[in-house]
């Protein structure tokens, strides 16, 4: 949540917009596992990680943001994992844990470097301006 706060402070408009999904569905995936029932819990998680890789494939091409890119092909790759625990009926287990969470490190990692990358050349094109 912090990584999606930092681009919504220091990003621009593609940080912005990226933050704001990828926290948004954070809150939501945590609101969903808290206040659904466990049999639609999945398919909650599943259209919310589809969605937010939607969202962020938009914004991705609308900025050409290769750091959103990447952030939205990992949230696809999200979607896969969650879809093939989905279908296969398979509980989650150890292997989803560390998938799920290097996966979401991986989403925070490209977040955080586009938002520096965006800040840093904000601050260079108002040095060569002043």
């Amino acid at each position: 949540m912090g990584i999606s706060l930092f681009a919504l402070w220091k990003g621009g408009p593609a940080e912005r917009l990226g933050g704001a999904m990828v926290g948004g569905n954070l809150i939501l995936s945590i609101l969903s596992g808290l206040l659904l029932p466990e049999s639609f819990e999945q398919v909650a998680r599943l259209t919310l990680d589809g969605l937010t890789a939607l969202g962020l494939l938009v914004i991705a091409v609308r900025y050409a943001s290769f750091w959103l890119g990447g952030a939205m092909l990992l949230y696809a790759a999200q979607f896969s994992l969650h879809a093939f625990y989905m279908v296969t009926a398979r509980p989650v287990d150890l292997l989803h844990i560390k998938i799920n969470n290097m996966n979401f490190l991986g989403i925070s990692a490209c977040l955080a470097l586009g938002t520096i990358v965006g800040w840093r050349q904000r601050i260079k094109a108002r040095k060569a301006a002043a």
